[in-house]
């Protein structure tokens, strides 16, 4: 089966720096992805490069989406195609209310079967009818913020979710009911899910397909759910020592090439 997110050996920049390194991911329909890493490792970088943030440059490799080459494409016609990116912190929009932002995105859905569904997903994330009709993420506490975000996702149905830490900053039960919006969203419309998080709490409430251990740019290790297990035991520093000796076999190669 063909990837839907299909990335190659990317490369990407931001003020001259270098970022992410040899990055390779392959995310098929349905699918769910963890990747975790210390910070710094530039996990969120990957999660706003797929979007097309301005900020970063694609220096080298390849990303594609549905066969379709992304960096050729604003972000605007990146969410057309179907991704959809939940923000590690999401910014308030006073005077632009919920409801509006959802009619401007989701505009092909006839106004009263909008409503509805917005009041369902509302009502599924456990947030009060009036989070439609004041200022989006005005005056909500983190937890709050991340739930709308959901909201959101279940209103567009993307293709592919890219989730930048939506396990961040709330309670328990804001993580029980994302994890299974999560799940519902897999299975009812096939949706595919980019994760990113620090903690493996989020492998208690949800399985994935891989976890990869993302460090100074570059995916060093994959595996299945078990990896977060292994990662809550014995932190990164055994990942840290695999990363370093692939490195130096690497430029041995290379010596030994030239």
């Amino acid at each position: 089966m063909t990837p839907l997110l299909n990335i190659r050996n990317l490369e990407v920049t931001s003020d001259r720096k270098k970022i992410i390194q040899q990055c390779s991911l392959h995310i098929r329909k349905g699918e769910v992805h963890i990747i975790m890493g210390p910070n710094g490792s530039g996990k969120s970088t990957l999660c706003h490069t797929i979007m097309g943030h301005p900020q970063y440059r694609v220096t080298r490799g390849s990303m594609k989406f549905n066969d379709v080459n992304l960096q050729k494409l604003s972000p605007t016609e990146r969410a057309k195609l179907g991704l959809f990116l939940a923000f590690q912190y999401p910014q308030a929009l006073p005077g632009v209310s919920l409801g509006q932002v959802m009619r401007a995105t989701a505009h092909s859905m006839p106004l009263p079967k909008l409503k509805q569904a917005l009041q369902n997903a509302l009502q599924s994330m456990q947030l009060a009818e009036e989070f439609a009709t004041r200022s989006l993420n005005e005056h909500a506490s983190g937890g709050e913020k991340k739930r709308l975000e959901m909201v959101q996702l279940m209103l567009l149905k993307p293709k592919l979710a890219i989730l930048d830490e939506i396990d961040s900053g709330i309670d328990i039960d804001a993580l029980k009911l994302i994890t299974q919006a999560i799940n519902e969203q897999r299975a009812q419309q096939k949706t595919s899910f980019l994760i990113i998080t620090h903690y493996p709490r989020l492998l208690q409430h949800l399985t994935p397909d891989r976890v990869h251990i993302m460090m100074h740019g570059r995916i060093v290790h994959s595996g299945d759910s078990t990896l977060g297990k292994q990662l809550e035991q014995e932190g990164y520093a055994a990942f840290e020592y695999t990363h370093k000796l692939t490195r130096t076999l690497r430029k041995k190669q290379t010596t030994q090439r030239d």
